[in-house]
This record gives C-alpha cells, sequence and structure tokens, in this order.
C-alpha cells in the first residue's frame, strides 16, 4: 500500500498500570505506510499517536468533564452569565446540534479511532518488517483503544457510524450502526485485546501501553452496561485475579505523588513543562478564578448530600466551606453553589497560578474500585445480593479507614442486607459517592432508566425528557459530511 497517513505526534505520557508509565517517541510528520510500519520502532510510534485523543492538554477540546458530568445532577457550569453559553445549555439540556462541546468529544474520539485503523490497516498480516510480537502487541493496544473510543461515544450519542478502517473519499460517509451492533465490535475488540496484552510492561521503553486488565475491567464495564451481568460479574473476577488492590488512601488517586498505586487499571498520563504541552488543564478549567483559574465546574448541594455523614471522601472530593483548599483558605465568593471540585485540581504549591493550565495530575479512566462496584451491581442484579456485600463493603472499608481521628460508630457501617431492591438503591448511592467527579455521573444516571433519570434531573432541568436527552445529538458537523446519517 502507499497510503498516505498524517500522524500528528508529540511525545507523550500516559499510564495504565501501578508502575511508572511513559510513552516518549519522536514526532511524526509525513509517513508513507511503507515507511510508517517499516520498522518495530515507527510502528510503535504510531500506536503512541493512538493515545493523544485521550489526554486533557486542552480542556475544551477534550469537554468529556461536560457531557459526563455538567450533564448530570453532579456539577454546574459557573462563571460569568453566558460565558460558557454551550456548556450552560448542556446543563440545562437545551442542546442543538452544532453546540461546541457535543461536536468537540464526537471529533476527538473518532480522531483516536481513525489514529486506532491506520494502526489495523497498516500492520497487515503480510508486514514483515514488524516483529511479530510487536505486531501482536501493538494491535492489542489499539484494539482496547479503539473499544474504549466506541465505548464512550456509544454511551453518549446511542447509533453511531462503525469506522473500522482507514476512510476513503468513497467510503467516508457511512449509515449509523446500532448500539447492540456497536457493543458487538467492543467486545470483539476487547477480546482481542485481552488475548494479545501483556498483564504489565517491564521495559521502560515500553511504559504507557494498555494491559491485558484494562481490557478485562472495559470487558466488565461494557457487559454490565448491556445488562450481561453473568458476564461482567466474569471478567471483573479475572481483573481482581491480576493483583489490583485498593489503595489504603483513597486520596492516592488524585494526588500526583502517588498516581503509581496498585488501584490504577487505565489512567491517562500528564506531565507539566513539556513543550509541545502534555500538562492537564483541568486544572486550569476547575479552580477559582482569583487563583488564575476559569472557575465554571461547580458540584451541586445534591451531590454533596449524597455522601453519608462523615464519609471523609466528601472532602477529597468537594472543597467546602469551613475546609482548606488544598494549601489555600476556601472563599464561598468562589462558587454559586458553595463547593469546588478537588479532584484534577493541584495546590499552588505543585502549579503555581502562573502555569494554571499544565497540571501534572492523571485522569483515572477506570480504577479498581469501579470494578469492585460493576461485580457488586451486577451480582445484585443477579439475585446474588449477599454476594454483592463482599465487593461492596470492600468499597465502605477503605472509606472509613481514612477517617482522621476515631471513627464515629455506624461510620460507613458494612451493609448487611440482601433485600435486592434495597441494596440496588445503596450500590448506587455508594458508586456516586466513590467516583463523584469522574465524569461518568450521566453515564450512570441514563442506564438506570427514565424515572431514576427524570427524578434526578428534572428538579434543575425541566426541559430533560429521557426519550429525547438519554443521548446527545450527532453533530452538526458530522451530518454536513456524511450524507448517510
Amino acid at each position: 500500500m502507499k497510503n498516505l497517513y498524517i500522524v500528528l505526534f508529540s511525545a507523550i505520557l500516559l499510564s495504565v498500570t501501578g508502575c511508572k508509565k511513559a510513552l516518549d517517541q519522536p514526532a511524526l510528520g509525513f509517513y508513507s505506510n511503507d515507511d510508517l510500519f517499516g520498522n518495530d520502532a515507527t510502528a510503535r510510534t504510531a500506536v503512541n499517536a493512538a493515545y493523544i485523543p485521550l489526554t486533557f492538554t486542552d480542556g475544551a477540546a477534550n469537554p468529556l468533564w461536560v457531557l459526563g458530568d455538567v450533564s448530570s445532577d453532579d456539577a454546574v457550569i459557573g462563571g460569568n452569565a453566558g460565558e460558557q453559553a454551550d456548556y450552560t445549555s448542556i446543563d440545562l439540556f437545551n442542546i442543538l446540534p452544532a453546540n461546541s462541546a457535543v461536536q468537540a468529544l464526537w471529533a476527538r474520539y473518532y480522531d483516536g479511532i481513525s489514529r486506532c485503523n491506520v494502526v489495523t490497516d497498516g500492520l497487515t498480516a503480510d508486514n514483515k518488517k514488524v516483529s511479530d510480537a510487536v505486531k501482536t502487541e501493538s494491535i492489542g493496544e489499539v484494539k482496547f483503544l479503539r473499544a474504549y473510543y466506541y465505548f464512550m461515544l456509544t454511551n453518549f450519542y446511542g447509533n453511531i457510524p462503525l469506522r473500522l478502517k482507514v476512510s476513503s473519499i468513497t467510503d467516508a460517509s457511512l449509515p449509523a450502526s446500532t448500539q447492540a451492533q456497536v457493543y458487538v465490535q467492543i467486545e470483539k475488540d476487547l477480546t482481542d485485546a485481552a488475548a494479545g496484552l501483556p498483564e504489565k510492561w517491564t521495559a521502560a521503553t515500553d511504559n504507557g501501553r494498555a494491559t491485558k486488565g484494562a481490557a478485562l475491567a472495559l470487558l466488565s464495564k461494557a457487559s454490565l452496561f448491556e445488562k450481561k451481568y453473568t458476564e461482567a460479574v466474569q471478567y471483573a473476577t479475572q481483573v481482581e485475579a491480576l493483583g489490583y488492590q485498593l489503595t489504603a488512601n483513597y486520596d492516592d488517586n488524585f494526588t500526583v505523588s502517588a498516581k503509581n498505586n496498585s488501584e490504577v487499571i487505565f489512567t491517562v498520563w500528564h506531565v507539566s513543562g513539556a513543550q509541545p504541552s502534555q500538562g492537564n488543564s483541568l486544572n486550569y478549567w476547575f479552580a477559582p478564578r482569583s487563583l488564575n483559574g476559569a472557575g465554571v465546574f461547580y458540584p451541586t448541594q445534591a451531590l454533596v448530600d449524597n455522601f453519608e455523614p462523615g464519609d471523609p471522601r466528601l472532602d477529597f472530593t468537594v472543597a467546602r466551606a469551613g475546609q482548606p483548599y488544598f494549601d489555600s483558605s476556601f472563599d464561598p465568593s468562589w462558587t454559586t453553589t458553595g463547593y469546588l471540585s478537588k479532584k484534577h485540581v493541584q495546590p499552588l504549591s505543585e502549579v503555581p497560578a502562573s502555569t494554571k493550565n499544565d497540571g501534572n495530575l492523571n485522569y483515572e479512566a477506570i480504577r479498581f474500585a469501579d470494578i469492585l462496584l460493576v461485580k457488586a451491581e451486577a451480582l445484585n442484579e443477579l439475585g446474588q445480593s449477599s454476594a454483592a456485600l463482599v465487593p461492596l463493603n470492600q468499597i465502605r472499608s477503605r472509606a472509613r479507614s481514612n477517617y482522621v481521628g476515631n471513627a464515629p460508630d455506624g461510620l460507613l457501617a458494612p451493609v448487611t442486607t440482601a433485600d435486592q431492591t434495597q441494596l440496588r438503591d445503596l450500590i448506587r448511592r455508594e458508586r456516586r459517592s466513590e467516583l463523584a467527579l469522574e465524569f461518568q455521573r450521566f453515564f450512570d444516571v441514563i442506564r438506570y432508566g427514565q424515572t431514576y433519570a427524570e427524578a434526578v434531573l428534572k428538579p434543575d432541568a425541566p426541559n430533560f425528557n429521557y426519550g429525547n436527552n438519554k443521548f446527545f445529538p450527532i453533530p452538526q458537523t458530522e451530518l454536513n459530511t456524511n450524507g448517510n446519517l
């Protein structure tokens, strides 16, 4: 083949397991197919490029936080009236196809899929220039990434085009596949990835790549979302067998000094001070304006009320009056809800006000706590409610142990009920507290069904209609270019 690919790549740092992960490869410019997959080194560089759309070097270009949390009952858009009009429209469910956040996430994740397809198209069976080992691992990596991008896209947009090869002018306009068809491909890609990826990467030059555990974890989540509860439990159990563990301190998952830890399954790595930038700009978007942030992401009272009294996770998650804001004093005037997010934000001692958009915190896309809660939910839905208590109470025990001083009697006490309906509600509440402000709440609200979704969203967003808003609209940019939608 002589296809010409333009792969824009800069040094990128990512992490997917507990040890330090670093992808650092030279820039790609214009490469023919033969050159790009002419040896192991250039093939790996092409794979590295497929990770780039995951990053938050520009919080507007990757508005996962808007679609994932601002659309839910956990966060609202702050700032001056009209300043972030499109984000406010999502908050209020007044969403048009031309909405900038709707268009940006679609474009970014389909760009990621395109980068994955460059690799799967290039590393064909008749390619003898790349070693079999690198070929197997590389295809495993991009199939995991492609599955991740499609998992996010189909849960945000519903029925979407399924692109599995590099598009040409003649086949660029594809009709939408059903969500069921997209999930079939997600499962296939993840099964292939789990078979081809190692449990851990050990060589320094291979740091930062997807692992078998990441593929199995996403299989578990996808199965849960599809209501394939038996499979969700099976895959979660396989993840457990790989040795992931909850960290002793909940806050380790959101602290730079501990961002390599036993709970990480798949995390997007950021580093400060690199050129071009590889820093996490969410540090800027979420910090208050008086500290040189944008101050546009405010947790809600409903989220705060979800935490049980005394739950130490609240103050690791939310800044509020009477509690310090890292190394600064919290000022209630910073926010209209009374709260700021502490996740994805760093103290001034780590990232000064002059470089606020260049943080080095990771975004943990999948962590072990998530998979334990997936297992608990799936077991309960299978009618195995007593068994569901085990992973659920692991989460609660870790949270209770983080209480400073002697924990009050009854604080985050082990759940004992085996009533399926009661336990379902408790698991949902636990999931909301444990994973708060990690951009997953909208998915959960929608998959819990119409009654739940309208009960929690309509009070503050009366425009919300489950039938119309359980998926975001296909972006206008895609409608303009794809006549088959």
